[in-house]
């Protein structure tokens, strides 16, 4: 579907490459165009088209503002590949903590909304009253689970352009729906009230912010038991392929065995920005 978009030439303004993604090509999306990349209709639903269109625009706009890291003429995503390999890696090794970084520092302002420190977009980062303290910051629990995704994705490109990356375990879990959610159909996670199952929530609510940091938590431990049980180090099976391999396909799995429409257990009215 993304892939129909790039030969239909609609990521590009550039018509010397009119496959390439471009900023200029991603601001001047529309969402009837990106309706028709995804094959949308009443009977193949995609939930917040709006909202992912606005972080197509802004990624564009973004682009746009980081020369050194997406290029001056035709500001496009690829060239990062090209800053990293100048820059951080060495002896054509890199750490995936410094993809990480560009990933938050140059692409944090195409999240919309978020909470600020200093003029900062914090991205994929909440409150939660209960750790308010006297230390600026304090209250808030970073999960960048778009933004750790996107970087779990670039990981195998990077490996067959011919970098190693290291220090994979360094990475943390996903916080989203489908780990989360198995967490709580499994039973690992027991809500108190259940009243809450029955509503909807924001990213931004309390109850969610607390199920999100236990996925986290409790994806920690998952992997570890696993890389016991099968006698491996964390850097021998990183908790990437624990996710992919384990907890986000048996969420999958188990959701549809539980409910036919694969809903997740907590309902989140989100604009499809967080998960």
């Amino acid at each position: 579907m993304q892939l129909s978009l790039i030969l239909s030439r609609f990521f590009s303004s550039n018509s010397d490459f009119p496959w390439q993604v471009d900023a200029k090509g991603l601001e001047q999306l529309d969402v009837q165009t990106l309706a028709q990349g995804f094959q949308v209709s009443p009977e193949n639903l995609l939930v917040c088209l709006e909202g992912r269109l606005e972080l197509l625009q802004r990624l564009g706009e973004v682009l746009a503002r980081h020369p050194l890291f997406f290029g001056l003429d035709h500001p496009r995503p690829g060239n990062m590949v090209d800053y990293l390999w100048q820059n951080k890696a060495k002896n054509q090794v890199i750490t995936a903590t410094s993809i990480l970084n560009i990933v938050l520092e140059d692409l944090g302002d195409i999240w919309p909304g978020r909470s600020t420190i200093s003029g900062i977009n914090l991205g994929d980062v909440w409150p939660h009253s209960l750790l308010k303290t006297d230390c600026l910051g304090h209250e808030y629990i970073p999960f960048h689970k778009l933004s750790q995704w996107l970087t779990y994705s670039l990981l195998e490109h990077l490996q067959e352009l011919g970098l190693k990356i290291i220090g994979l375990e360094n990475l943390t879990g996903l916080a989203e729906y489908r780990n989360g959610g198995l967490f709580i159909d499994m039973r690992l996670i027991q809500i108190k009230n259940n009243l809450i199952l029955q509503q909807q929530h924001l990213p931004a609510s309390e109850i969610v912010v607390e199920w999100r940091a236990l996925t986290i938590s409790l994806l920690d431990k998952i992997a570890t038991a696993i890389q016991e049980k099968l006698d491996l180090t964390a850097s021998e099976l990183p908790l990437v392929k624990v996710l992919q391999g384990g907890t986000w396909t048996a969420g999958r799995k188990i959701v549809k065995e539980l409910r036919k429409d694969g809903a997740t257990p907590i309902k989140i009215k989100s604009d499809g920005t967080v998960f």
